[in-house]
């Protein structure tokens, strides 16, 4: 028979699901990573979202990295298994590879990250003017949670960098997303809704006995916003909205750069 052992529910703050899925994916014993919001799961897709080879990288994406390796030094927020980073430093761009999760770190460090960092996106712990560019990718950006925890973001983004600093972040447009969309929850202002979900990983203990592990994490709540609405975001920072790029669906990247630096040419 199997026993789940599972955390117990006050350890949720402090719980690394996501982590140590990275963690485990790289030391090749990759257990199960999923979503949950109540009784619906989805697939946690480490290897696709945190190992994508560059080779699977589509131009675009290619050309916004290369956009931000020009306004180097460059800040990689919420770095992951550190695949970004890593591209850059082959390119000998000097970046800063940061995440909130200790089993990210770990994994972006065993993969040749360059002294990654323990840090909060929300705290940042470096000197004011330090980086050129920004990388915030992910959808961290709605872990602000409103659109005045956005703007505080920014402004946080722009303490560290310097006046000509160029940053890139992503989002879910409301406006293109259908009520069964993961996590989905409405709100009554046209082009806000939000995103809950935890995360959960699972995998098989390693005394042998046949049980298994399984972390879950907190509750985290995202907010979706159109391009229009995070321009509004942008009000009050030294950011604004230079261009968005879209897929097929509701997901896009935004490019920002500071109202005081110069117009790209």
């Amino acid at each position: 028979m199997t026993v789940d052992r599972q955390r117990p529910i006050e350890s949720r703050e402090t719980a690394d699901p996501l982590g140590r899925a990275m963690l485990a994916f790289q030391r090749g014993a990759p257990g199960r990573l999923r979503y949950r919001d109540g009784a619906d799961t989805q697939d946690g897709r480490v290897e696709e979202f945190y190992f994508e080879p560059p080779k699977e990288w589509d131009d675009d994406w290619v050309a916004l990295l290369s956009r931000l390796a020009d306004r180097e030094p460059t800040l990689d927020i919420g770095c992951g298994a550190g695949q970004h980073a890593l591209w850059w430093q082959e390119r000998d761009v000097d970046v800063t590879a940061i995440d909130a999760s200790p089993g990210a770190v770990a994994a972006a460090s065993e993969r040749g990250v360059e002294n990654p960092l323990e840090m909060d996106m929300f705290d940042l712990a470096f000197d004011r003017d330090r980086f050129g560019a920004v990388l915030c990718v992910g959808t961290q950006l709605g872990l602000g949670g409103s659109l005045a925890g956005i703007s505080d973001l920014l402004a946080e983004f722009a303490r560290v960098t310097d006046g000509g600093a160029l940053a890139v972040v992503d989002n879910y447009d409301p406006t293109r997303l259908d009520d069964d969309f993961f996590g989905y929850r409405p709100d009554p202002r046209p082009g806000i809704a939000h995103r809950c979900f935890h995360f959960e990983f699972e995998r098989e203990a390693t005394d042998g006995d046949g049980s298994s592990d399984r972390e879950i994490g907190p509750t985290l709540h995202f907010l979706l916003c159109s391009p229009d609405r995070l321009a509004e975001a942008t009000i009050g920072t030294p950011w604004e909205v230079r261009s968005v790029h879209r897929d097929d669906g509701a997901y896009y990247r935004a490019v920002l750069d500071k109202r005081d630096s110069k117009p790209e040419a």
